[in-house]
């Protein structure tokens, strides 16, 4: 059948998604999901949305959704913009902001989305090593570009960028769009969001799948100045103008308002990720400083294809990258209590045999 795809589809090598398979008493640990369900009201505002009106489209303003996110990110609902997940948000920006003359910017060890949206989009675009620790440096990004994206904090590494070097960022690049990808900020780090008011030219993502516990709705949004957003609803109407449905509207706009629920499971995962990075470091691993909800570590004298392959024979997911500078690291989801302990006792039986 290949003969009949475009030439585009012949060159696209598609984004690899966290293994998902079908394993009795499996414990997940490599897909980055909360550990703790949604809020209980998500479900009683879904299920109150579950009436005769699904016969009709939603709202596709998403008017609610985005005055529910106006007021919890403090800037007019006109700043907001949401989509199905923030992938899709992603691609609508590559599509609307991030297609110029001049090559994207982003780091060699990064969302490996970005590369894949690059070539989707045909957008020229050049990857910035991390330095020896991991870590993004400005001075690479001082060169001609026509944007630049990155996740803050970074995946798979979950090392952050302070937010006085984002403000350098933007100080240093007024031409150019500078895209903060914030899937993970909620774990431990600051959001660019307060940064949105003095910069035209930025732009924040965020998104309902890790600390709203959403994964299954597929709920993402933008923060940007009325600008960029404008350019964000051009494409989406002219692609798909209803992109969420009545469910992810309703379920979504519960858990921005339950915030005390939001603020407890964060602070539990917070609370999880120093005693597993305690646990591991015990062990022998090297675990890079974290402000997401999963830790990245490598043990010295282990690969980590060999670890995760051993853990998935326990019937336990950690994620592998068999990429460049990163092929001896695990990427650990943080788990319940439970499933973190029963991680360690798995990894101590490992590394001490």
């Amino acid at each position: 059948m290949s003969r009949f795809w475009s030439p585009l589809v012949h060159q696209l090598t598609p984004y690899v998604p966290g293994e998902q398979p079908k394993i009795p008493n499996l414990t997940k640990l490599n897909t980055n999901e909360s550990p703790y369900g949604p809020s209980p009201k998500v479900y009683e505002a879904i299920k109150q949305a579950t009436n005769d009106t699904l016969r009709l489209y939603p709202d596709p303003q998403a008017q609610d959704l985005k005055q529910a996110l106006a007021d919890y990110t403090g800037l007019p609902a006109n700043h907001i913009f949401v989509g199905n997940g923030s992938d899709e948000v992603l691609a609508l920006a590559y599509q609307a902001l991030l297609k110029q003359d001049k090559p994207l910017l982003f780091p060699d060890i990064s969302y490996s989305f970005y590369p894949v949206y690059c070539k989707m989009y045909q957008v020229d675009y050049e990857q910035l090593p991390l330095d020896e620790n991991f870590k993004i440096n400005l001075a690479d990004y001082q060169r001609p570009n026509g944007g630049i994206i990155f996740p803050n904090p970074n995946a798979p590494t979950g090392i952050a960028l302070p937010l006085g070097e984002i403000r350098q960022l933007l100080d240093n690049n007024p031409d150019s769009v500078v895209l903060v990808d914030e899937a993970y900020v909620d774990f431990g780090t600051e959001s660019a969001v307060s940064l949105v008011k003095d910069y035209p030219n930025l732009l924040v993502t965020q998104t309902f799948s890790k600390s709203w516990a959403l994964a299954g709705l597929r709920v993402g949004f933008a923060v940007g100045q009325p600008e960029l957003i404008e350019a964000l609803i051009r494409v989406k109407d002219s692609f798909n103008s209803y992109p969420l449905d009545r469910l992810a509207l309703a379920g979504a706009k519960a858990a921005v308002e339950d915030q005390d629920y939001f603020k407890s499971t964060c602070n539990k995962v917070i609370t999880s990720r120093e005693k597993l990075t305690q646990a591991l470091s015990q062990l022998g691993f090297e675990v890079l400083p974290s402000s997401a909800n999963f830790v990245f570590a490598r043990h010295p004298q282990h690969e980590g294809a060999w670890l995760a392959q051993k853990l998935r024979k326990k019937a336990l997911l950690v994620r592998h990258f068999n990429q460049p500078r990163i092929s001896s690291f695990l990427r650990i989801t943080l788990g319940t209590e439970e499933q973190n302990t029963l991680l360690i006792q798995l990894l101590t039986e490992l590394v001490n045999n």
